[in-house]
C-alpha cells in the first residue's frame, strides 16, 4: 500500500475525534439558565450530526478516487475557476430574484422570476456536480503549502486539510449587558430572517437580561471544516488556512482551552486570523497568481484644504466606541452604555456601514479577531502582541509553536516578553 493511500485513511482516524473536541458546549452557567436559553432557540439550533454525516460520506469517496491526482496543474486550476465562476453567476441570480420579490410594484414575483429561477436550478446543478473536485484540488493546494512550511508529517500537511464549502449556520452570542465577555454561543441554522433574528435576541434580553446577537459566520472548524461559499479564490483559501489554524491549534494547550478563558478565545482566533492571511496569500500567489490584490500605492502625503471633510476611518471610530463604552460599564452606566452604542451604530449607518445592532455581543463577538489594528478590540493588548511575537519569528511554524503553549493572557505576556526582548532578538 502507498503512503498517499496510508495518508488518506489516517484522514478517517481523526474525524470523529477532531469533531467531539471541536463541537464542545461552552456553557458556564446553571442547567437552569442553559434550558432557558436552549428553549429561546428552540428548533433554530443546528443540527451537526445530520451534516457531519452527509460531509463525511461526501469528502470520504472523493479521498478515496483521488480524481484531482490525474490532472495536471493548468487542468486543476481551471477546475477550480470554472468552479467560483458558476457560484458567482448564481449568487448574481440569488440577488436578481431577491429584487424582484423585495419589489412592490412586481404583482406575481413568482412569474416574473420564472425564467431565472430555472437559470438558477440549471446553475447550481453544475455547481454540485463541480463542487467535490475542486475542493479536493483545493484542499491539496493548501497542504502543499503546510508542507512546505514545515507543518506536515512525513511530506504531508498535519492535520489533514479537509473542508467543504456549505451554507454556514449563524451564531447567537451572548454577553452580559454590565461587561463585554461572551458568555454563550449556540450555533443556529443558516438563511435566518431578520424578524426571526430579531426575535431571538429581544427574548434573551427579555427573559435572561443578556446582550444578545445573531452573526455570520465565515466558517466553522468542524472535521471537515465548514468553509462559507464564496466566489473569490483569495477568500476561499483564507478561510480554508483559517479553520485548518484552529485544527492545528487543537492538538495543542492554545486550542484545547479556547472555551475556557475569554483571553484565549482571542488569542486563538487571532493566531489564526494572521495565519490565514499569510498562507492564503502563499496558495494564490503560487497557483492562482493573476488573482493576487493589487499592492496599495504609496502616495505623498499632500496638505488637505481646511474646508475639506476629514476622511471617515471605521476601525478608528469602532475601536473609541468601544473604548467609551467599556467605561461606561465600568461605572456602572448600563442604560447609558446602550443609548450610545444605538447612537455611534446610527453614525457608522449613514456612512455606509451596515451595522443592524451594536451592543455588547457585537463587541464579544468581533473583538475576538485582532490580527489588524483597532476595530472591535479597542485597546486590547493582546492583537498587537501577537502581531509582535509574528514579527519576531521566521516561520508560520515557528509562530505557531511559539504560541501554541499559551492558556493564558500570562502566558502571551511571557512569550511576548521572551520572543521581543533584545537578548532574544540578538
Amino acid at each position: 500500500m502507498s503512503f498517499r493511500r496510508v495518508y488518506r485513511t489516517l484522514i478517517f482516524l481523526v474525524v470523529f475525534l477532531s469533531t467531539i473536541l471541536l463541537l464542545a458546549p461552552e456553557w458556564t452557567a446553571s442547567a437552569s439558565e442553559e434550558s432557558r436559553l436552549q428553549s429561546i432557540v428552540g428548533l433554530q439550533e443546528y443540527d451537526f450530526l445530520v451534516w457531519e454525516s452527509n460531509s463525511f460520506l461526501d469528502k470520504g469517496e472523493t479521498i478515496l478516487s483521488g480524481g484531482q491526482q490525474f490532472l495536471d496543474e493548468q487542468t486543476r486550476k481551471e477546475v477550480v475557476l470554472n468552479y467560483l465562476e458558476l457560484v458567482k453567476q448564481a449568487q448574481q441570480l440569488e440577488g436578481q430574484i431577491n429584487l424582484i420579490y423585495s419589489d412592490p410594484q412586481i404583482i406575481d414575483p413568482d412569474l416574473e422570476s420564472q425564467d431565472l429561477q430555472k437559470e438558477l436550478e440549471q446553475t447550481r446543478t453544475v455547481i454540485e456536480e463541480q463542487q467535490l473536485l475542486a475542493e479536493a484540488i483545493v484542499q491539496e493546494q493548501v497542504a502543499e503549502i503546510l508542507a512546505e512550511q514545515g507543518l506536515e508529517i512525513l511530506g504531508q500537511a498535519w492535520p489533514p486539510v479537509l473542508m467543504h464549502v456549505t451554507q454556514v449556520p449563524s451564531l447567537l452570542v451572548v454577553s452580559p449587558r454590565d461587561r463585554i465577555e461572551k458568555i454563550h454561543q449556540v450555533t443556529l441554522e443558516s438563511g435566518l430572517t431578520i424578524p426571526t433574528k430579531e426575535f431571538i435576541e429581544s427574548s434573551v434580553l427579555e427573559n435572561l437580561d443578556y446582550s444578545a446577537l445573531v452573526v455570520p459566520l465565515g466558517g466553522i472548524g468542524t472535521y471537515p471544516s465548514m468553509i462559507i461559499e464564496t466566489s473569490d479564490i483569495n477568500r476561499l483559501v483564507e478561510v480554508v488556512a483559517h479553520e485548518w489554524t484552529h485544527h492545528w491549534l487543537t492538538l495543542h494547550p492554545l486550542g484545547l482551552y479556547y472555551g475556557l478563558d475569554p483571553a484565549v478565545r482571542i488569542i486563538n482566533e487571532t493566531v489564526a486570523s494572521l495565519v490565514d492571511q499569510e498562507l492564503g496569500t502563499m496558495v494564490v500567489e503560487r497557483y492562482y497568481p493573476e488573482y493576487l490584490p493589487l499592492p496599495q500605492l504609496e502616495t505623498q502625503e499632500t496638505p488637505q484644504p481646511e474646508t475639506e471633510e476629514p476622511v471617515f476611518d471605521f476601525q478608528t471610530e469602532l475601536a473609541n466606541t468601544r473604548i467609551y463604552v467599556e467605561e461606561l460599564l465600568t461605572e456602572g452606566k448600563i442604560e447609558e452604555a446602550e443609548s450610545y452604542m444605538e447612537e455611534q451604530r446610527q453614525v457608522f449607518w449613514e456612512q455606509g456601514y451596515r451595522i443592524r445592532k451594536l451592543n455588547q455581543a457585537f463587541f464579544a463577538f468581533y473583538g475576538a479577531y485582532a490580527a489588524e489594528p483597532g476595530g472591535a478590540q479597542g485597546e486590547n493588548p493582546i492583537g498587537p502582541m501577537l502581531r509582535d511575537i509574528r514579527e519576531h519569528t521566521s516561520t508560520v511554524r515557528d509562530f505557531l509553536e511559539t504560541v501554541a503553549p499559551i492558556i493564558n493572557f500570562e502566558d502571551l505576556q511571557k512569550v511576548h516578553q521572551q520572543v521581543t526582548s533584545p537578548e532574544t532578538a540578538g
